[in-house]
C-alpha cells in the first residue's frame, strides 16, 4: 500500500490536531514569545505527539521517526503552526537526537534516544561562555580526565532552558592548542550532578529563558563523550547544521506573521511585501527538504535558511511593532527576535560560510 495522497494526509493531520489540541494548548501556542512555549504546555503536547507516534518526523523510522516524506513533514509543521500548537522545548529532538543517530555509540543511542522521544529527558545546550559566543572555538571551560570520568570546572552562559532541562550537551576544553577548535570535547551532562548550579538571567523582553550554569568539579563519565577526545568541534558543527536547518522554519514564520496581523488588523495591506517573501522562503525550504540538503551534511543550505529566516522573522516583528505599537506581546516578540541574528551562529558567520562555498 502506497503513501496517502496529500489531501488525505492533511485531513488526517487536521483530524488529530482538532482532537489533541485542547483550548489550553492552543492558548499556550498563541502566547509564545521565545523559542518555546510554556514548559507545562510543551510537556503535555510532547506526550500527545509521542503517544501518536508523531513526535520526531525528521528522524529515521528505525529510530522512532514517522517515515514521512519531506513534503509531509513540511505540511505537518505548517498545520501545527496554523492551529497554534505549542512550540516544543526540543533541543533533544531537533539537535542531539539526530547527532546521536549519526555518530553516537550504540549504547548512547539505546540510553538516550527513547528518553528524548518520550519526553523523559529534556536537553539544553551548553556552548556559549563569557568569552566564547559567536567565537565559540575560544571556549575555556575545562574538563580534565580522571580515570573513567572527566572533572569539569567553569561556566556556561546564555543557556536556554537550563532551568527546565535534566540533561545538557556541552563543549569543554580538554587540551590547549594554538588552533582553538582543537582540544574541544563534546560531553553529555546530567544536570543533577553534584557541583552543577543554574542561575537565571532576565533578558530585554522581561523573560527568563536564559541562564548561567556553573560547574564546580562536576564529574562526567567518559562513556558520555560523543566522538573522540579533543575532537568535539566536528560533532558540534554537525549538530549545529541540524539545529540551523530547523530552528526557524517557514511554519514558525507563518505563525509570527499571523500574530503580527492580528495585533494590527487595520494595517493588513502593509504586510503584503513580507507575505511575498515568506512564500518564496517556503518554496526554498521545501525544495531543500526534498533534495535532502537539510540532513546535516550541507552546511551552505542550513546557513542560507537560518540567515534568511532570521532576517524575515525580524522584519515581521518590526512591522508588527510599527503597526501595533510597543505594547504587550507585540513588543516582547520584537525584542525576542533581536537575538536570532546571534544564536546558532551570527548572521556574519553564516554569510562567510555561504561566500566560501560560492567562491570555492
Amino acid at each position: 500500500m502506497g503513501s496517502p495522497s496529500v489531501s488525505d494526509f492533511v485531513a488526517d493531520v487536521r483530524a488529530f490536531l482538532a482532537e489533541a489540541l485542547t483550548p489550553d494548548l492552543r492558548a499556550a501556542g498563541r502566547a509564545t514569545v521565545g523559542v518555546h512555549s510554556d514548559i507545562g504546555a510543551c510537556r503535555k503536547w510532547h506526550a500527545r505527539l509521542a503517544a501518536h507516534g508523531w513526535i520526531a518526523p525528521a528522524w529515521p523510522k528505525a529510530f522512532g521517526g514517522t517515515g514521512w516524506t519531506a513534503r509531509q513533514r513540511f505540511l505537518f509543521d505548517r498545520e501545527c503552526a496554523d492551529n497554534d500548537a505549542p512550540i516544543l522545548f526540543a533541543g533533544g529532538l531537533r539537535s542531539l537526537g539526530p547527532l546521536l543517530i549519526a555518530i553516537g555509540t550504540e549504547a548512547q543511542k539505546r540510553r538516550y534516544l527513547p528518553a528524548i522521544l518520550s519526553g523523559a529527558d529534556l536537553w539544553c545546550q551548553g556552548f556559549s561562555e563569557t568569552g566564547a559566543g559567536s567565537d565559540l572555538a575560544a571556549l575555556s571551560m575545562s574538563a580534565v580526565r580522571d580515570g573513567d570520568c572527566y572533572r569539569i570546572n567553569g561556566r556556561k552562559l546564555w543557556t536556554t532552558g537550563a532551568q527546565y532541562a535534566n540533561r545538557m550537551f556541552a563543549l569543554v576544553r580538554t587540551r590547549r592548542s594554538e588552533k582553538l577548535f582543537r582540544g574541544i570535547t563534546f560531553l553529555l551532562v546530567d544536570m543533577q550532578a553534584p557541583g552543577l548550579t543554574v542561575a537565571p538571567i532576565r533578558s530585554i523582553d522581561g523573560e527568563r529563558d536564559f541562564n548561567e550554569v556553573v560547574f564546580d568539579d562536576v564529574r562526567v563519565p567518559v562513556e558520555n563523550r560523543v566522538g573522540g577526545e579533543d575532537e568535539g568541534w566536528e560533532a558540534a558543527k554537525l549538530l549545529m547544521r541540524f539545529a540551523r536547518s530547523n530552528n526557524t522554519t517557514s511554519a514558525h514564520l507563518r505563525r509570527a506573521l499571523r500574530r503580527a496581523r492580528e495585533a494590527a488588523p487595520a494595517f493588513g495591506a502593509s504586510f503584503a511585501e513580507i507575505e511575498t517573501a515568506l512564500v518564496a522562503y517556503e518554496a526554498l525550504e521545501l525544495a531543500l527538504l526534498s533534495a535532502n540538503r537539510l540532513d546535516g551534511r550541507d552546511e551552505t543550505a542550513s546557513s542560507m535558511l537560518k540567515t534568511l529566516a532570521t532576517e524575515l522573522n525580524q522584519r515581521i516583528t518590526e512591522r508588527g511593532l510599527d503597526a501595533a505599537g510597543a505594547a504587550g506581546l507585540t513588543a516582547k516578540r520584537y525584542f525576542a527576535t533581536r537575538a536570532a541574528s546571534i544564536y546558532s551562529g551570527t548572521s556574519e558567520i553564516h554569510r562567510n560560510l555561504i561566500a566560501r562555498h560560492l567562491l570555492a
